[in-house]
């Protein structure tokens, strides 16, 4: 019923609290669509992940930009919001105070998304099946967890510009013979 994408989304969301591969998850499967296909809920979530990441980081500025873009697709998406399992309205005032207390300078606190009961049944699965618990709070003392966007392993995505870069040089000189 649901993209198995997503349920891993929830998983990370919800127990690993790795909000930078929230975002991972969610950018590859939107992208997998079809330019004209993509639809804009799924940036709405992986907003919601970043301004986190930026929360816990302590980058208030990146959090209430994210936030704010979030909001805006959360109730401009409304009804694909509830499809995902969702309840929009929940979501739009939970993603409104967090972005409140950030304005206030309060400290980033895990935060849990409204799911229906058919997500949270299928989230339970999915948890058992990845032999997860279905919730914990952030670990705020992992190093990597907190400043993954500079810590991670990222050979494989230079190797592939590598690669971009290596072919579009091939064609600019099949393109001037």
């Amino acid at each position: 019923m649901y993209p198995q994408p997503y349920l891993d989304y929830l998983i990370q969301f919800h127990v690993e609290r790795d909000y930078f591969e929230c975002h991972e998850i969610l950018e590859e499967y939107w992208k997998s669509a079809p330019p004209h296909e993509r639809q804009q809920v799924w940036v709405g979530l992986i907003q919601i992940s970043v301004a986190l990441y930026h929360q816990r980081r302590g980058n208030q500025s990146g959090a209430i930009k994210m936030l704010t873009s979030a909001i805006s697709l959360v109730k401009k998406y409304q009804l694909d919001v509830q499809k995902l399992g969702l309840d929009s309205d929940s979501l739009a005032n939970l993603l409104e105070e967090r972005l409140t207390e950030i304005q206030n300078g309060q400290p980033y606190r895990s935060l849990s998304l409204p799911m229906s009961d058919a997500l949270k049944q299928a989230y339970q699965e999915a948890c058992t099946m990845q032999n997860h618990p279905e919730h914990r709070d952030s670990d705020m003392q992992d190093a990597y967890l907190l400043n993954k966007h500079t810590l991670r392993d990222r050979s494989d995505v230079l190797a592939e510009r590598k690669h971009q870069l290596q072919m579009r040089e091939a064609r600019r000189n099949n393109e001037s013979n």
